[in-house]
């Protein structure tokens, strides 16, 4: 059998004529100015319909028909990308959005669909974009639950400026710190603040609980209350710890610490206790001073 001759891969002869050579080259530019040509078209179109559409007709219907006239170019959804859902239940955020698979990308308002994520309650801010030729976008930034608040028998969760966050699966939050009351919410930042400040009396708090909606009691473990004066949260918590260390009073059968007064800490005994009908004062100047008998109130203090 006589021997085949070969030409060498690299040899002249080998290489494509010149008219394929410039073909390959340009391969990668096809869908690009493919993709332009369709956004082209798409533009011209959504001028037409806006042009027709200024005698008269709503957005969404300017939308609908826009989206009418470029699905046939192959501007439909084939992807929705959601980023930062973390809490929001899908299925309500993806009601909210309004756009479907196949649904024409172009026919539907991003500002309609922007407001209606936002009315979900887990939902603090949205964005809403379209990459053509069809893909949504959807960015979300969620409110942070900051505490759970209980009212009338209720429990929700409540962000830090005391929106409602949900009123769910509360249970999965449960090392979140309890407020109560009417007004709670709104206020309860710079009393948890102070709290987190001073882990030492946070660790024997179970609740805080709003008082005419305008200054705070600390619910205890030990089941009494600490009376927080109304705008010096933080400074009555110094005071309590101070008196913790030397009396530790927070480990006494105690129904209350009254912390209101300026020049005094009022202390009331549990009804079993001896001397529960007279509640006993200390000087908040001098808390190792003799404490002193002061009336009993006559009724439950605001």
């Amino acid at each position: 059998m006589p021997s085949v001759r070969r030409t060498p891969r690299n040899s002249v002869t080998d290489r494509p004529a010149g008219w394929r050579l410039l073909l390959r080259r340009q391969r990668g530019l096809i869908r690009p100015i493919a993709l332009a040509g369709v956004a082209a078209l798409a533009g011209m179109a959504l001028l037409s319909l806006a042009h027709s559409a200024t005698g008269g007709g709503s957005l969404s219907t300017l939308h609908e028909r826009i989206g009418k006239a470029t699905a046939a170019t192959g501007l439909r959804v084939a992807n929705v990308v959601i980023e930062g859902r973390a809490n929001t239940p899908e299925p309500l955020l993806r009601a909210a959005i309004g756009v479907g698979m196949g649904d024409p990308i172009l026919g539907f308002s991003l500002e309609q669909a922007r407001a209606r994520i936002e009315t979900l309650s887990w939902v603090e801010h949205a964005t809403v974009e379209r990459r053509l030729p069809d893909t949504v976008v959807v960015y979300l930034q969620e409110r942070r639950p900051f505490a759970i608040w209980q009212n009338q028998g209720k429990y929700v969760l409540v962000d830090r400026q005391g929106q409602v966050v949900a009123d769910q699966d509360v249970a999965a939050f449960r090392q979140l710190p309890l407020i109560v009351g009417q007004g709670a919410p709104a206020a309860a930042a710079v009393l948890l603040d102070a709290l987190t400040d001073r882990p030492a009396l946070a660790a024997k708090v179970t609740a805080g609980v709003r008082v005419g909606e305008r200054r705070w009691n600390l619910r205890m473990a030990s089941g009494g209350d600490v009376m927080l004066p109304e705008g010096h949260e933080a400074a009555a918590m110094d005071r309590l710890l101070r008196l913790q260390q030397e009396h530790a009073v927070l480990d006494r059968r105690l129904a209350a610490i009254d912390l209101r007064f300026p020049d005094k800490i009022v202390f009331r005994p549990l009804p079993d206790t001896k001397d529960s009908a007279t509640p006993t004062s200390v000087p908040a100047a001098k808390d190792t001073a003799p404490a002193a008998t002061v009336p009993v109130l006559a009724k439950k203090p605001t």
